[in-house]
């Protein structure tokens, strides 16, 4: 059935603006070459675009040539702010951007593991509003909030979870209550998947399968299977620091990963092997010790090498359990620790998985490490605030 002219001209403006989205500015000439669409229709949609004040004139082509064609269209980026907000265990990172994902102001705010509830939650809120008075953001459109827990798959809220401070639901809570945005919640490693399949280490596999081990304070993973981030039915798809494995002292329980993966690939567990080999190193702010003394493996020679082969050794347990369930194909190694590790890390993984495994898996290293989170977040963001104001009118 043939679409209605008004589909068709909503069809048609999103295609527009999803080019301009990640071309940049286009001239009417460039749209129609890349839509396909004759030179009235883009003339039209053009118009359309502007008279909704979503596109602009930013240039010209060249003092050469005149004319509409060699006009110069680009998204008006200012038309909304959107925020990210990056929510741990003691620390709390804020960036506001515009439309197109450019930063206009961040900030981080440490939160002691003695501050309150309120006390917390007030802050992490009055962090944001600053951030956004400084972006000059006047109202923000859409927020993207990555935090640690499990995420609800029917209602998208941020459930109860042991281990998780009080704060992190309440400030959730408080902010969709207070803000005139849009405020979506996701936990922080698939948030930290989808900057790795669209800006990251899983960039070039288009509709992706893979799996992003997140290595920070603790471990988790995210799966991507097929182009999309799954959940699992409790949300809770990923929880590999649960994951029974040997070379622990016991087994893992309903309320404490201790004796699961998590014994053998948290910080706390990576700087005891550093200490075993020898190895000390002074970890950045914010940052887990765990990236410290990866960071230091890669040019303390010999035993920078035994260190880094012992890891590789536990992170490959972790991989081969994935890997055997899922066959992703690819492992991303990701958090500070992962991107600490980088290629040397990535390298020795894949080759320890080669020997456990008869399923051939990739491991690379994540390019973006610990900021993936507010990547994510921002994108998932900038994607509700697309949906909407580019959706045709109603």
């Amino acid at each position: 059935m043939a679409a209605s002219p008004s589909t068709a001209r909503a069809i048609n403006d999103r295609l527009a603006l999803e080019l301009l989205q990640e071309e940049g500015p286009l001239t009417a000439a460039q749209l129609k070459t890349l839509t396909g669409l004759s030179r009235p229709t883009v003339a039209d949609l053009v118009e359309r675009l502007q008279d909704s004040g979503l596109v602009r004139i930013v240039g010209e082509t060249g003092g050469a040539r005149r004319g509409p064609n060699a006009r110069l269209y680009g998204l008006v980026a200012d038309r909304a702010h959107l925020a990210a907000l990056d929510v741990r265990t003691q620390s709390v990172a804020v960036v506001v951007s515009d439309l197109l994902g450019a930063t206009l102001a961040e900030a981080v705010l440490p939160i002691g593991s003695d501050t309150g509830v309120e006390p917390a939650v007030e802050g992490a809120a009055a962090l944001l509003e600053r951030t956004a008075h400084e972006a000059g953001a006047v109202r923000l459109h859409s927020v993207g909030i990555g935090a640690p827990g499990l995420i609800d798959p029917v209602t998208g809220e941020l459930r109860e979870t042991s281990g998780v401070p009080a704060w992190h639901r309440r400030l959730v809570a408080a902010l969709q209550e207070r803000l005139p945005a849009t405020v979506l919640v996701e936990n922080e490693t698939n948030l930290a998947a989808v900057a790795e399949q669209r800006v990251g280490a899983a960039r070039d596999q288009g509709p992706s399968t893979f799996v992003l081990l997140w290595l920070g304070l603790g471990v988790g993973a995210a799966l991507v299977l097929d182009g999309k981030v799954r959940r699992g039915a409790s949300g809770g798809a990923g929880e590999i620091g649960f994951l029974p494995v040997p070379g622990t002292s016991g087994l893992p329980s309903a309320t404490a990963c201790d004796g699961g993966f998590h014994t053998l690939a948290g910080s706390a567990a990576i700087c005891e092997l550093a200490e075993r080999h020898g190895l000390f190193a002074e970890a950045g702010p914010q940052e887990p010790p765990a990236a410290a003394v990866v960071r230091a493996a890669l040019t303390a020679g010999a035993t920078g090498d035994a260190f880094l082969d012992a890891l590789a050794g536990r992170l490959a347990v972790g991989a081969a359990a994935i890997s055997a369930v899922l066959d992703p194909g690819r492992v991303v190694l990701g958090g500070e620790v992962g991107h600490a590790g980088g290629t040397a890390l990535a390298s020795r993984v894949e080759a320890r998985l080669a020997e456990m495994s008869p399923l051939r898996t990739e491991v690379v290293a994540s390019p973006l490490g610990g900021a993936a989170v507010l990547r994510g977040a921002l994108l998932t963001a900038r994607d509700a605030a697309q949906n909407d104001l580019f959706a045709p009118p109603v």
